[in-house]
């Protein structure tokens, strides 16, 4: 129904960016990867995804197509819903979820808050014809996780805060980063930095 949102950024929040379409402000929810290209007062195109539920209507947004067409052919797995397929895409970009679906890869899914081994499992069965082949060269541990404090620094500065604000907020979750099993997970980090500037404020 709405394929994409373009216009100038008003407002960026942890998992939200409002984008101003015709004097309209737009709410999109966003993966911390995609919210940490944009900056307020600047342009934007987002690829979107209109979720219809009874009592709501949710606007989800995508640095390009294809990460929208993959959040779209995760939710035809069952229990998969948008939020899940949101975070799925948070940890994996979408040619290292492809990829770890053709390997059978448990760990890179398991990875993902929400998704347990069976569930994984489950997972990877019936995504295993719907996803297709890799087309890049992405790992499963796929180019979002490498540098989580990249992620976590750009994704603070585009919210309005300054270099050194972002500098002591990383570091202050450092400690809880490292000490995650597996990939750290972005979007957490994020709103635990973003609890520390609150704290320091």
């Amino acid at each position: 129904m709405i394929a994409f949102v373009s216009g100038t950024v008003a407002a960026l929040a942890p998992d939200t960016a409002v984008v101003e379409v015709g004097g309209v402000g737009m709410a999109v929810q966003c993966t911390p990867n995609t919210l940490s290209t944009l900056r307020v007062g600047q342009t934007a195109r987002l690829a979107t995804s209109l979720v219809v539920r009874e009592d709501s209507l949710t606007l989800y947004g995508f640095a390009d197509d294809d990460e929208r067409q993959t959040f779209e052919l995760l939710q035809t797995a069952s229990g998969v819903g948008p939020r899940l397929a949101q975070a799925m895409l948070a940890v994996h970009v979408p040619d290292a979820l492809r990829r770890a679906v053709a390997t059978a890869d448990e760990k890179a899914l398991t990875a993902v808050p929400g998704i347990g081994k069976k569930g994984a499992q489950k997972l990877l069965l019936e995504l295993k014809d719907r996803l297709g082949a890799p087309v890049g060269t992405a790992t499963a541990a796929g180019p979002v996780t490498a540098g989580w404090r990249d992620q976590l620094h750009a994704a603070l500065i585009g919210l309005g805060y300054a270099t050194r604000e972002a500098d002591e907020a990383v570091a202050a979750v450092t400690p809880q980063a490292e000490a995650a099993e597996g990939t750290p997970q972005v979007g957490a980090l994020l709103k635990a930095a973003l609890q520390s500037l609150n704290r320091a404020r």
